[in-house]
This record gives C-alpha cells, structure tokens and sequence, in this order.
C-alpha cells in the first residue's frame, strides 16, 4: 500500500488539508498527519483544529513514498523556515520521490530548491516563489516528482493527480467519477 506523509503547521488551510487526505484515503493510500508544532492539535487558518496522527519529530519519512504540503499562508511560511521540513523535502526529492505543494506551499519547494522546469501556486505566491516557471494554464501542474496545485478549489483535482501517480489511472477515474469531479 502506498503510504503519504502530510504535515501540518498552524495556519494551514483546511480545505486543502482534508480533501487531501480524504481523496488520497479513499483510493487506497495510508496517509499520516504530522504536526510540525509541538502539539498534535494543529489549528488552520479558519479556526478549525485537526489531531494529527503524530508530531513530526517522531516520524520516519524513509516510510514513505510522497510527501505532501497543504497551503495555507502561516502553515506554508513554517514550512518554508523549518529545518525539519526542509530537510525532508531535500531528501525525498534526491531519492526522486514524489512530493506535492498546494497553494501558498510551493514557497517550501522552492526555499528547498526543488521546483524544477515548471509550477503553480495560489495567485500571487509566484512574485515571492519566482515568475520564470511560473505557470497558471493548469489547475495541477506535474514536473518530474513534484506536484503543484492551485489552491482550495483545485484541492480535489490535486489529490487525484496523486492517487493517479502512486495507485494509477484506473482507481483515479473511479474516484473522479465518484466524486462527480469531471472538472478534474
């Protein structure tokens, strides 16, 4: 089974968070939460609290196949400062894992130095990230092992991109399908 690490700092943004999780679930992937705070209980950028499953600090990310970012404005900016985060993504890009960024996240992809010949991000996170590989024709862009996205209205269509990589094209089209997500 495909397995998914995703953290989690204050400020993430919830909508994000949750259809990541839920969609990745729903096609068969383990997924585990890690707070990168010292609390499990990670408050987003709406007030709403998630428990992650555990705290950062205490996760293995050799167990896993793809790291995945949320957005959120505060959460993507402790991503991009932390050490933590930072090294992991550095890691999982030299094995040539998977690794996605929705949102405001790819500003941790690109403080990694990871963001290869093209990305996309909410709008107007490209002047902080850089306009060169900037894109905004798609909804999801996949480059190598990195997946971006847009933000809270492309989460689904991001996680589904997922599940397509790591599960493949015929759970993808089933969940799509389900979801009512031809929009995707």
């Amino acid at each position: 089974m495909a397995s998914v690490l995703v953290p989690l700092a204050t400020g993430f943004e919830e909508i994000e968070a949750v259809s990541i999780i839920d969609v990745l679930r729903r096609g068969g992937i383990q997924v585990t939460t890690a707070s990168v705070e010292s609390d499990q209980n990670v408050t987003g950028a709406n007030g709403i609290t998630i428990v992650a499953n555990n705290q950062l600090d205490y996760v293995d990310p050799n167990e896993f196949d793809m790291l995945v970012l949320p957005g959120g404005h505060d959460g993507a900016v402790t991503f991009k400062e932390s050490d933590k985060v930072q090294s992991m993504i550095k890691m999982f890009d030299v094995s040539k894992k998977p690794i996605g960024a929705i949102c405001a996240a790819p500003m941790a992809l690109a403080e990694a130095g990871v963001i290869k010949n093209s990305y996309t991000c909410y709008p107007s996170y490209e002047e902080g990230i850089g306009t060169e590989k900037f894109t905004d024709a798609h909804k999801v862009v996949v480059d190598e092992n990195i997946t971006t996205s847009r933000g809270p209205g492309t989460a689904i269509c991001f996680a589904l991109s997922i599940v397509k990589q790591l599960v493949g094209e015929e759970t993808h089209n089933a969940l799509k399908a389900g979801l009512i997500a031809e929009y995707c």
